[in-house]
């Protein structure tokens, strides 16, 4: 057995035996530190387990990072399982501090959300037939996704007394219980009041009391919505993968092309934290380009 084998085995029992965690998160633990340990023996055949530096474990990330296209949530469980180990090691007196307190974690990856340019959306809202109730009812819907930014489950729970219409404001109940007051646009408006002309009456006074209701008088669900707005967009010619939240995605992507404020993005979105919102910062190439020929002084 060897130093790294012998070390690790002591670790999978303090985590087991002492911290009382479950086997499968042990097994993790121990795989990812076994993996590290096969790859430093590799590159450092001569370096004990009290030898290893920060230069090391950065090392290693990046191998994860190049070698292996690890997602960055995969590299973070592994550099989160060795510096628990060598806190371990701490506490037990084999080393005097760890390797990893200088490394950082690797962050995680952001992918850029779909978003529908405005003509899309104009052409996506055209497709759908005012001729039935339903169709009001998916236009108002459509338009609430849009012109409000909200998530489907905050579409979904608002009832009756969420709905201002007078005084054009909607009050939502977001993530965590966070309650945030969203104006109504003006075609928001007369596309809900146009809903509410022919909305159906539920079956049950709970179902009755939230806005949207299916065609038999029950609450809407979550799939329902998204076959409403995929359908809009496909009739439309549009090839692009979307679904409700496709639309605040746009809804945040055109404010801020249009020169809002991130922090009153933010507001308007319920984000808790501004770093959330700051991924709709991305403007495509064309809108800077043009922006930056009308107020570059050349």
């Amino acid at each position: 057995m060897t130093t790294w084998q012998r070390y690790i085995r002591r670790w999978d029992s303090f985590l087991r035996f002492e911290r009382g965690m479950s086997a499968h998160t042990v097994e993790a633990y121990t795989r990812d530190v076994g993996d590290f340990a096969v790859w430093l023996q590799e590159h450092y055949p001569s370096v004990e387990v009290p030898d290893v530096e920060a230069e090391m474990v950065g090392g290693w990330i990046e191998h994860l990072v190049v070698d292996e296209e690890k997602k960055r949530t995969s590299q973070a469980r592994k550099l989160s399982a060795v510096k628990a180990f060598f806190r371990y090691l701490v506490l037990a007196g084999v080393v005097e501090s760890s390797p990893c307190s200088k490394v950082s974690t690797p962050k995680e990856q952001r992918h850029l959300p779909e978003v529908l340019t405005v003509e899309e959306i104009d052409r996506a809202l055209a497709t759908i037939d005012l001729s039935s109730p339903g169709g009001h009812r998916d236009r108002a819907i459509f338009e609430m996704l849009y012109s409000l930014g909200l998530r489907v489950s905050e579409l979904l729970s608002l009832r009756f007394t969420d709905v201002h219409i007078k005084d054009k404001i909607v009050v939502v109940m977001g993530k965590g219980g966070k309650q945030r007051v969203v104006p109504m646009s003006d075609e928001a408006v007369r596309q809900l009041r146009l809903y509410l002309e022919c909305r159906p009456q539920a079956d049950n006074n709970e179902d009755n009391n939230y806005l949207f209701l299916n065609q038999r008088g029950g609450k809407l669900t979550r799939m329902s919505v998204f076959n409403i707005i995929k359908k809009a967009v496909a009739d439309a010619g549009i090839s692009k993968n979307v679904s409700p939240h496709t639309l605040r995605h746009s809804f945040a992507t055109h404010l801020l092309q249009g020169g809002a404020d991130i922090r009153q993005v933010q507001a308007l979105l319920g984000h808790s934290s501004i770093s959330t919102t700051e991924i709709y910062t991305h403007l495509d190439r064309d809108y800077l380009h043009s922006a930056m020929e009308e107020f570059l002084p050349l």
